[in-house]
């Protein structure tokens, strides 16, 4: 079962896209160009697949790949020195969730 907030990490970009909810999930996939080495990362750390149905609708498959703490914050890292917007000194969290939900502001 997928915990929102999530992370949608871009195959061969450091930029992360934040998701609130399913919805924005839908909103931005239909707005990008989404290739299926995207990466879907969940406030526990656990790893999802994009895939689209049958019926066309967009779904996310577990994948056995869960990140830890310092991975998240280092793909936070990256994402927030391609932006150019904080000192990557400073970036401390506790958690994955907090990690994930700082991608908010």
């Amino acid at each position: 079962m997928i915990t929102w907030p999530c992370v949608l990490k871009l195959d061969g970009d450091d930029e992360l896209v934040y998701l609130d909810s399913p919805e924005t999930l839908n909103i931005e996939c239909q707005a990008l160009i989404w290739s299926e080495d995207d990466v879907v990362i969940d406030a526990k750390g656990q790893c999802y697949a994009l895939q689209v149905s049958a019926d066309l609708s967009l779904s996310l498959r577990p994948l056995p790949q869960r990140l830890n703490l310092q991975e998240v914050t280092t793909l936070i890292q990256k994402h927030e020195f391609s932006q150019a917007q904080t000192c990557l000194i400073k970036i401390h969290f506790s958690s994955v969730q907090q990690a994930i939900e700082a991608l908010s502001h």
